[in-house]
C-alpha cells in the first residue's frame, strides 16, 4: 500500500468525498436535462430559419455537454461500483476525471467567445473597445486554462492537488472575471439603447436583468469552488460543484438564445409600434412597409389639418421604434 493511500485512509470521509462527487453527478444530470428541454425549445422556435451557424453550435454543445455528462457519470461508477471496498483505487485519479476538465475548456471558453460576438453585434454602430477588451481577455484566460489542464495531467493521486491549488484558483478568478466583463458590457449597451419608449425600455430592463442573472449564477458557482477548496482541500464539495459549472454554461447560452421566447409579448397586446420579441422569422420589409403606410396616412392627415405641412413629428415616432426593433432582434434572435 502507498504511502499516499496511508495519509488517506485514516482521513476517508465517504460522506464529504466520493459522496459528494455522486450528490455532483446527480446534479449535473439534471442540468443536463434542463439542457435538453433548452435545445428543444430552440429548434421549435427556429426550425424554419436559415441560421444554421447557430443551430450547429447548439448541437456542439449538446453533443461536449452530452460527453461531460458520460464523463463524470463513469468517474464516480469506477469509484463507487468497479472499485467498491478498495481502499487503494480510491486515491488514484482515473483517467475520466482528467478528460472531463479537458472538455470543460472548450465548453467554458467558447460560450464566452459567443458571448464576444453578441456584444460585437450589439455594439455595432458605436465603440467596438468592449467586444475587443472582452477577446483579449478570453484569450488570456484560455492560456491560464491550458495550464490547469498541463497541471491536473501531472497529478496521480488527489493529495497532489494540495500542489496545484494556485492553478485552480487562477482559472476559477480569471473565468469569474470574464463573466463580469460580459455581463456589464451587455448591460451597458443595452442601457444605452433606450429609446423612452415605455414597451422598449420595459423589455430591455427585463433582458438586463436575464443577462444579469446567469451572469450571477456561473459566477457564484465559479467563486464557491475557490471557497470551499480553499476551506475544505481535503474533501472533494470543490470537485462536485466543479461537475456543474459547464452544465451552467451551457443552459445560461442557448437560454439567451431562447430570450426571444421566454419574453415575447402575449398574444393581442402588441401592436406595429411596439417592440417585437417573436420567435419566428423577423422580416424587416415588412415592418417598414407597415410603418411607411402609417406614416402615409398620419401625414395626410396632418396635411389637411395644418396648412404649413409640418409633419417631422409624426415622421420621427414612426421611425425610432423600427431601428430599435431591428437592433435588438439582432441581438436575441441569433
Amino acid at each position: 500500500m502507498s504511502s499516499s493511500t496511508q495519509d488517506l485512509i485514516p482521513q476517508l470521509n465517504l460522506g464529504s468525498t466520493f459522496g459528494a462527487l455522486f450528490i455532483g453527478v446527480t446534479i449535473a444530470a439534471i442540468l443536463f436535462g434542463v439542457t435538453n428541454v433548452q435545445a428543444f425549445i430552440y429548434f421549435q422556435t427556429h426550425r424554419d430559419t436559415g441560421r444554421t451557424f447557430y443551430k450547429l453550435v447548439v448541437i456542439g454543445l449538446w453533443i461536449l455537454d452530452a460527453l461531460h455528462l458520460a464523463l463524470i457519470v463513469h468517474c464516480v461508477y469506477y469509484y463507487l461500483v468497479n472499485n467498491y471496498g478498495n481502499i487503494s483505487a480510491l486515491t488514484e485519479i482515473v483517467w475520466s476525471f482528467k478528460l472531463q476538465i479537458v472538455i470543460d475548456a472548450p465548453i467554458i471558453y467558447g460560450v464566452h467567445l459567443l458571448y464576444v460576438y453578441r456584444i460585437w453585434i450589439v455594439s455595432r454602430g458605436r465603440s467596438r473597445a468592449f467586444p475587443i477588451a472582452a477577446s483579449i481577455i478570453v484569450t488570456i484566460a484560455s492560456g491560464v486554462a491550458i495550464t490547469l489542464v498541463w497541471a491536473i495531467y501531472q497529478c496521480h493521486v488527489f493529495t497532489d492537488f494540495l500542489n496545484i491549488e494556485w492553478t485552480a484558483y487562477m482559472t476559477l478568478g480569471t473565468i469569474t472575471l470574464i463573466d463580469l466583463v460580459i455581463a456589464s458590457s451587455l448591460c451597458y449597451l443595452l442601457a444605452t439603447s433606450r429609446t423612452g419608449f415605455s414597451s422598449t425600455d420595459s423589455l430591455i430592463t427585463k433582458l438586463m436583468s436575464y443577462i444579469i442573472n446567469t451572469g450571477c449564477l456561473t459566477s457564484i458557482c465559479s467563486m464557491s469552488i475557490m471557497i470551499t477548496c480553499a476551506a475544505m482541500p481535503r474533501n472533494f464539495i470543490f470537485l462536485s460543484l466543479e461537475f456543474l459549472v459547464a452544465k451552467l454554461y451551457v443552459n445560461s447560452f442557448v437560454a439567451l438564445l431562447n430570450a426571444s421566447y421566454y419574453l415575447q409579448p402575449n398574444p393581442g397586446t402588441t401592436n406595429s409600434s411596439e417592440f417585437s420579441m417573436r420567435h419566428a422569422v423577423y422580416r424587416p420589409e415588412l415592418h417598414v412597409r407597415g410603418s411607411q403606410d402609417e406614416e402615409l396616412q398620419v401625414s395626410r392627415k396632418n396635411t389637411f389639418k395644418d396648412p404649413d405641412g409640418k409633419v417631422a413629428h409624426s415622421t420621427q415616432s414612426v421611425t425610432r421604434p423600427i431601428e430599435v426593433t431591428v437592433e435588438m432582434n439582432s441581438f436575441s434572435s441569433v
